[in-house]
C-alpha cells in the first residue's frame, strides 16, 4: 500500500486553508494546518513532513523568520507561498532555503504540480539507492545518501540545493542551461525573470566556498552553468 505524503501547510488565511486542505485531501494527501508562524514552526520542528506551504505574511513569525529557524535543524522541502509581483520576497526566500515559490493568487493545479514534483522526487530517492560516488578536487557526492562533503566536512543543502549539485557534478565539464536545470530539478519550466534556479546555485557555491577556495562552479553566460572537471 502506498504511503501517504505529508503535507502541512502555514498560512493565517484559515479559508484558504480548508480549501487547500479539502483539496489536498481529495487528491492522497494527509494535511496539517497552523495559522500562526509559531505554531507552523513547534509542528514543522516536531513531526516529520514530506512538504510544507509556508506563506510569508504571518502573524508572530513571518515566513522567513519561520523558514530561517526551521533550517537550522531541517530541511524538509518548502514551498513559500508569496505575494505576486514581489521579487524581494521570492529572491529572500530562496536564499534562505526554499525549494520554491509560488505567487498569489494561484491555480490549485499549478500548486498540485508543484507539491507533486518535489514528492515524486522524494519518492525516486526512497526507492532508488545507486551506489554512485562522484569526486572532484575536495568535492564529493554521495547519491545513496543524498549527501556531499568538501574536505570531508558536510555540506548541508536542502533536497533542492542538492539536486541541483548532483545534476552539475554527473555532467561535469558540459555546460547545463537553466531550462533544463529547472525541468529536472523543479519539474516545471523557467518562466522569463524567474531566478529561482540563479539562487539555487549561488547558495549552492556560498556553502563550498566557505569550506574551500577552488572554483567548482562557473557561469557561462547566457548559456548556463558548468560543473568544472579541473
Amino acid at each position: 500500500m502506498t504511503m501517504k505524503h505529508s503535507i502541512l501547510l502555514i498560512d493565517d488565511d484559515q479559508e484558504l486553508c480548508s480549501l487547500l486542505k479539502e483539496y489536498f485531501t481529495a487528491e492522497g494527501f494527509e494535511v496539517a494546518m497552523a495559522h500562526t508562524g509559531t505554531e507552523g514552526l513547534q509542528l514543522a520542528l516536531k513531526q516529520n513532513f514530506d512538504l510544507i506551504l509556508l506563506d510569508v505574511m504571518l502573524p508572530e513569525m513571518d515566513g522567513f523568520e519561520v523558514l530561517k529557524a526551521l533550517r537550522v535543524q531541517k530541511m524538509t522541502p518548502v514551498i513559500m507561498l508569496t505575494a505576486k509581483g514581489d521579487d524581494f520576497d521570492r529572491i529572500f526566500g530562496l536564499e534562505l532555503g526554499a525549494d520554491d515559490y509560488i505567487p498569489k493568487p494561484f491555480n490549485h493545479r499549478e500548486l498540485l504540480a508543484r507539491v507533486k514534483a518535489i514528492t515524486r522526487r522524494v519518492d525516486h530517492y526512497k526507492q532508488h539507492s545507486p551506489d554512485d560516488t562522484f569526486t572532484i578536487h575536495q568535492l564529493r557526492l554521495d547519491v545513496a545518501s543524498r549527501s556531499a562533503t568538501v574536505n570531508g566536512e558536510v555540506l548541508s543543502l536542502t533536497g533542492t540545493e542538492y539536486e541541483v549539485l548532483h545534476l552539475l557534478v554527473r555532467t561535469a565539464g558540459e555546460v547545463v542551461d537553466k531550462q533544463t536545470i529547472s525541468r529536472q530539478v523543479l519539474g516545471r519550466p523557467l518562466v522569463p525573470y524567474d531566478r529561482s534556479i540563479d539562487m539555487h546555485v549561488s547558495n549552492v557555491r556560498k556553502k563550498i566556498a566557505a569550506l574551500s577556495e577552488h572554483t567548482y562552479i562557473k557561469t557561462i553566460r547566457g548559456a548556463g552553468y558548468i560543473f568544472l572537471k579541473a
